[in-house]
């Protein structure tokens, strides 16, 4: 814990001297931006392969904008003169990603709203501070749907707001090439990276920006997709929105007859692939890490530019998950350790937690994320025990640091805990066995968490076992401590106990059976919450062992499917 301590006051004065340092150097920044080169012209505008639904324009041009589980009526102002909803909505707003509705509509109307609109934008944004207009993430999304939407911003706009369109987006690039320096950090880098590599093979006249840029995104892809195809931060939304922006940027360089690096096409190629492994079989990825709901069209949409006959990987050993597969089950499991301090600030403490779908539909899973609008919601949602796995004395097997304070600058980034996993895998006819361990215990209570997993061959038994190791003198002071095994039933699931309480019968929605017991453990059934439903959080169940470390220090338990041999 002593080593924990040191590395956290390094990471802290780090922080500190890089905010010095951004504040010295932001004058000459921003008196950069203002002499900003605008592109001469436009040369092509890529795809936004994201949803579109043009229903949504006739909401915007009455004056209503739905971001982040947010309503806003502007009552006939600009949505860029009232206050925010929110701050996730004041992002999306800033964003401009919902221009792809109003170009979807294809009307003269809706063409006519977005000129307006961005017009608004140029000249009421810098007198709204609330608007996120400076947060580099938030930047290169409006540059990019700016990009994008173009040929319908443009569609009978004058010269003056022509040159005004052209100047903003020259302010944009030198911002984003500012904000490498000035506040960019972990994922938010590669974002800024796709950012200014779209605008530099999609505009003229930049000087030289089309070969920075694309060696700058070839930096970045280098640094962050790792060689299984996930992204160093472990988030699989995080690997869904890469996606989203990257296939429609190596279309363009198609387009533009220019080579792409070949990090980008490496990287999309290992990352498709990736997200096949984190899909579960009801279509949705697998909670980990700051995933949230999934979007199935959006993933239906992503995966076609892949090899859809492809069979899913099953082992991710880099991003450390584990796909174990068969007859009509899928199950994904946590086997990594915490994602490096940079890329933690959403990262969740479930190591060697898994869900299970069985015939397309969730059995067993994590609480999930929600949404940006509940921050206090999204802390909890991080802890061990909003987990399928074991939690000791109540405690995260990771510490974050907190949301406020002396520590706010470090964004809610790991900062004690797991430090090193294990993880064997065995495949054959009769099934498939992971068996896996952290030491996020051993600082606190000497005790290391050792789990397997067993998937038959016909799917339909999952067996576990769990175990804490002693490691070494535990520390001073501290009993043999309670832990509990938690695992969280989809909220579709309905769960009954026994009378005797040593086992659990569980039934899908589609009227299949299972059950669970524990060898002749007692069983708890209790409340649960499942957060990653768009409309908010929604009741369901979890089975719970309590134990003590002195006295059972390993529960063995069993998934099993009616009727199954």
């Amino acid at each position: 814990m002593v080593l924990d301590h040191l590395r956290n006051a390094g990471r802290f004065s780090g922080e500190g001297l890089n905010l010095l340092w951004r504040g010295i150097g932001r004058p000459a920044r921003g008196l950069a931006r203002l002499r900003s080169r605008a592109p001469e012209r436009l040369l092509i505008s890529p795809q936004d392969i994201r949803t579109a639904d043009p229903t949504v324009a006739a909401d915007i041009y009455a004056g209503y904008f739905a971001f982040a589980g947010k309503m806003a009526n502007t009552h006939g102002k600009s949505p860029f003169e009232i206050e925010p909803a929110s701050p996730a909505w004041a992002a999306a707003l800033a964003g401009f990603g919902w221009l792809r509705h109003l170009r979807a509509a294809d009307t003269a109307l809706a063409r006519a709203n977005a000129r307006a609109l961005v017009e608004d934008w140029l000249a009421l944004s810098p007198r709204n501070p609330a608007l996120p207009a400076r947060e580099p993430r938030v930047a290169a999304r409006r540059l990019m749907s700016w990009l994008s939407q173009s040929p319908m911003i443009l569609d009978g706009a004058d010269r003056d707001f022509y040159q005004r369109f052209m100047k903003a987006i020259g302010r944009l690039v030198a911002f984003l090439q500012g904000a490498r320096g000035d506040g960019a950090r972990g994922e938010d880098r590669l974002f800024v990276a796709i950012a200014l590599a779209e605008a530099g093979i999609c505009t003229a006249g930049m000087g030289g920006l089309q070969r920075r840029s694309t060696q700058l995104l070839a930096t970045e892809l280098t640094r962050q997709i790792l060689a299984d195809g996930g992204h160093a931060g472990r988030n699989p939304q995080t690997l869904l929105d890469l996606l989203l922006d990257l296939l429609p940027l190596r279309q363009a360089y198609a387009h533009r007859g220019v080579a792409p690096p070949g990090e980008l096409l490496n990287a999309i190629d290992r990352m498709l692939p990736m997200l096949r492994l984190l899909r579960l079989g009801d279509g949705s990825l697998a909670l980990f890490n700051g995933m949230g709901a999934t979007q199935p069209d959006v993933i239906a949409t992503v995966l076609a530019h892949g090899d859809a006959r492809a069979a899913a990987p099953v082992n991710a050993p880099y991003s450390g998950y584990q796909r174990l597969e068969a007859g009509g089950s899928v199950l994904v499991m946590d086997t990594g350790a915490p994602p490096p301090w940079e890329f933690s600030g959403r990262a969740h403490a479930g190591q060697l937690s898994f869900e299970l779908s069985v015939d397309g539909q969730r059995l067993v899973g994590n609480c999930g994320a929600p949404d940006e609008t509940r921050a206090a919601l999204r802390e909890a949602a991080r802890a061990t025990a909003a987990h399928s796995t074991l939690v000791v004395a109540d405690t995260s097997s990771s510490r974050f640091a907190p949301a406020s304070g002396l520590s706010k600058c470090l964004g809610g980034r790991v900062i004690a805990g797991v430090r090193r996993t294990t993880m064997e895998r065995s495949d054959g006819a009769t099934g498939h066995v992971v068996a896996a361990s952290h030491d996020g215990y051993v600082a606190r209570f000497g005790l290391v968490h050792e789990r397997t997993l067993q998937l038959s061959g016909d799917g339909g038994r999952l067996a576990g076992w769990d175990r804490l190791i002693a490691s070494g003198k535990p520390p001073k002071g501290v009993a043999s401590p309670d832990f509990t095994l938690r695992f969280h039933l989809h909220p579709a699931i309905i769960a009954r106990k026994s009378e005797d309480s040593l086992s659990v019968s569980l039934q899908t929605p589609d009227g299949a059976a299972w059950f669970f017991h524990a060898g002749g453990y007692p069983l708890e059934l209790e409340p649960g919450i499942y957060f990653a439903v768009p409309d908010g959080a929604r009741r369901a169940s979890q089975i719970v062992i309590n134990a003590n470390a002195g006295h059972t220090p390993g529960v063995d338990w069993v998934f099993e499917r009616a009727g199954a041999a």
